[in-house]
């Protein structure tokens, strides 16, 4: 789950090495707290959150095959 935010991130990015993703994970369910630069924050959340809102699409129907809840949060 970790490595595909990783390289979704990496794809919309300028910088792809500042990209870093934290997995915190429970019994039940996954944090995944994404960093990117401030200048690359708009590539990753888009226009009204519409690419924050895919990613989050994405990662929660790979966990549902997992049997898990999973959150995305994206930080500065």
């Amino acid at each position: 789950m970790k490595e595909l935010v990783k390289f979704i991130a990496k794809s919309l990015v300028d910088d792809p090495d500042a990209v870093d993703v934290t997995e915190i994970e429970g019994e039940r369910s996954i944090i995944l707290e994404l960093r990117v630069a401030p200048e690359d924050m708009g590539k990753v959340i888009g226009k009204q959150g519409k690419i924050a809102k895919a990613i989050r699409t994405i990662t929660k129907a790979t966990a549902a095959k997992e049997g898990k809840r999973v959150v995305v949060e994206i930080l500065r």
